[in-house]
């Protein structure tokens, strides 16, 4: 079975590079992460970056950055903010499966630490509610397929996905 790319999409904290890395290897592909593109493209780190282009620079360094991404085979991990910018969601529909990663709120909450350690791009005075919020349903647009990663381990996560890829 020859598998196109696979584009993981979902809130930060949901796992996506965690869970790209090990799909990759599971499906025998390479494994791309593209805030890790934007950070060598940039030469600095994504809350570097936010700060100094602001939200809204940012979301345009990422759009521009996902819609060049061009891989033969590979799971690729985007920034949770990746649904906002509907021209690089369209190039990456194009050349891939894209997976969302789903978990509740409550969870989001509990894996994040920091959110401006983390890059997570929110507006001034925006919870992580109003950002999961908001978020969600653009996920839900743009996903090919959607997987439930509530109370599932990393290996139950993947064999799911591996197998609805089929």
């Amino acid at each position: 079975m020859k598998v196109k790319n696979v584009v993981l999409i979902g809130m930060p904290g949901a796992g996506k590079s965690t869970i790209g890395v090990v799909l990759a290897k599971n499906l025998g592909i390479s494994f791309m992460d593209s805030d890790l593109v934007i950070q060598e493209q940039e030469g600095r780190k994504l809350h570097e970056l936010i700060e100094e282009y602001g939200m809204e620079g940012f979301l345009e360094i990422e759009g521009r950055v996902n819609a060049s991404l061009k891989p033969k085979t590979a799971v690729i991990a985007t920034g949770g903010s990746a649904v906002y910018c509907e021209r690089s969601m369209e190039h990456l529909n194009s050349i891939a499966t894209i997976c969302y990663l789903r978990l509740s709120y409550e969870s989001i909450r509990e894996r994040l630490g920091d959110l401006a350690e983390r890059g997570v791009v929110l507006r001034e005075g925006e919870t992580l509610r109003e950002l999961y919020d908001e978020r969600v349903p653009l996920y839900e647009k743009y996903a090919n397929l959607t997987v439930d990663c509530e109370n599932k381990n990393i290996r139950e996560i993947v064999t799911e996905i591996a197998k609805r890829l089929k």
